[in-house]
């Protein structure tokens, strides 16, 4: 592998991935992740743009995406073509698994370079990764605590976490469903071994921990603390939680929500549950500080990870919008006239793929800064304007999700073609004891005058959408219009 070769990398979550995913990167590569589900033209764009020179895949999905091709899209399974991802570009393969129909000739099998001699391949190993020399005994770990967080402190071992070129770029994540202008985020060695240390810094971790995840940024920062990474198995949550002895896992608000409602206890030995991806509801923050960890939110974006921690209490103190929290140490931040937040510091990426590198980025958020604190008040996209006054969602949404009988809260625009105005509809997903007249009366006290909602419409559940299950404004709008 030569240094700057894309790598298309298909692997599902495990320790095969993550060990990939590593050594792709310690080769020279730059790890181009697929996206199942993304629509063909989507998929082709993309690959033009990364052109890869390495396909890094499950055997499964090379036979998914070639001679079974056909059965995976009736299951609603979209795939690049693995084996040929752009036509006209040769590429070289590695595969995982047994060898199946559809992996390419001359492909390269991970068992025969990855594993050591004698490696256990037993499920019973649960998938947990370990630091180097890391002792499981318990008295071992709490005296080794203080020696294994210095250890990873010294200029050498910084060095070799992101390589001798911190410039090199290590992955390309894209943000952006368009054909027209894939928008791919360019991450070098050097932005995300400080995205890592920032992490490691922000909340108590150590060895002893374990930390049950399938995220790199939380995995990671896990190992260079002299912690545990257990890697999730696709069983119970809270079951494995508890076999594992977990002491840190990582959720995103509608998923913990979905667990807490099945597990409103969680296991006792979870001390820090980190919440990320989308603004929680007050109802799903009050129920998870209930089942018994720390709760701690996470603002971050894909090219700044992470910006701001706050942990569930004081989100739940705030009066008006969503306090994001303080920025972490190395986050420069920058509010403009409008309002919308300017980001920059050592984890930012580097650049967008073929575009100039970046200096700070455009959060699209509207802040207000509270001493040291941010405070969301709502997206610069989402802004409604009504009879010349400027409305915020976010300022007014945890509010009004935190009154009884509410479980979530969205307000949107809607606008009127005559006009130029816009209708401004809340929509609501009623809780027991959901009474609309209580809700109409409370709501004079949370949202301005200017901004009250011309009506209210209650809701089984808001369209979401992408991996982290986010609120789809524009399917919400388009989903209050026909009901109009």
């Amino acid at each position: 592998m030569r240094p700057g070769d894309g790598v298309l990398f298909a692997v599902r979550p495990g320790v095969d991935a993550v060990a990939l995913a590593l050594g792709a990167v310690a080769a020279g590569g730059t790890l181009v992740l697929a996206d199942p589900g993304l629509a063909p033209d989507v998929l082709a764009a993309r690959m033009a743009a990364a052109r890869p020179a390495w396909v890094v895949s499950e055997s499964l999905l090379y036979t998914l995406s070639g001679p079974l091709r056909g059965l995976a899209r009736r299951r609603g399974l979209l795939l690049p073509d693995l084996a040929d991802p752009l036509p006209g570009h040769p590429v070289r393969h590695l595969y995982a698994g047994p060898w199946l129909p559809g992996v390419p000739r001359g492909a390269l099998r991970l068992s025969r370079i990855l594993r050591p001699s004698g490696a256990s391949t037993d499920p019973a190993a649960w998938g947990i990764l370990r630091p180097s020399g890391a002792s499981t005994d318990p008295a071992a770990r709490e005296t080794g605590r203080n020696s294994g967080r210095e250890g990873y402190r010294d200029g050498e071992a910084r060095r070799e976490a992101y390589g001798t070129n911190p410039d090199q770029p290590a992955a390309v994540i894209f943000t952006s469903g368009t054909t027209a202008r894939p928008r791919g985020v360019v991450h070098t060695r050097g932005s995300l071994a400080a995205g890592l240390e920032m992490f490691r810094s922000a909340f108590p971790l150590g060895p002893g921990d374990v930390v049950h995840t399938d995220q790199l940024m939380l995995g990671l920062p896990a190992l260079l603390a002299g912690a545990t990474w257990s890697l999730p198995g696709g069983g119970d949550l809270a079951a494995e939680l508890a076999a594992r002895r977990a002491t840190h896992t990582f959720a995103v608000p509608v998923h913990l929500d979905r667990l807490l409602r099945e597990t409103p206890r969680l296991p006792g030995t979870l001390r820090y549950l980190l919440l990320g991806a989308a603004p929680a509801p007050p109802g799903v923050l009050r129920r998870a500080i209930e089942a018994g960890p720390e709760i701690l939110s996470v603002y971050a974006m894909t090219e700044a990870l992470p910006i701001a921690i706050a942990s569930a209490r004081e989100k739940l103190a705030q009066a008006g919008g969503d306090l994001l929290g303080v920025p972490l140490p190395g986050v420069g931040v920058r509010i403009a006239e409008d309002g919308e937040l300017f980001v920059s510091g050592p984890h930012l990426a580097r650049r967008y793929l073929g575009e100039e590198p970046l200096r700070e980025i455009a959060t699209g958020d509207l802040v207000r800064l509270e001493g040291d604190r941010l405070v969301l008040l709502g997206r610069k996209k989402d802004m409604i304007l009504r009879d010349g006054f400027n409305i915020y969602p976010g300022l007014y949404e945890s509010g009004v999700a935190a009154l009884p009988g509410v479980a979530e809260a969205a307000i949107v625009g809607l606008p009127d073609p005559e006009t130029g105005d816009e209708e401004v509809v809340l929509a609501v997903v009623p809780a027991d004891g959901y009474d609309e007249n209580l809700l109409r009366r409370a709501l004079p006290e949370i949202v301005d005058a200017a901004a009250m909602p011309d009506r209210i419409e209650p809701l089984d559940a808001f369209p979401r959408s992408g991996r982290a299950d986010k609120l789809d404004r524009a399917a919400l709008r388009d989903l209050v219009t026909r009901r109009a």
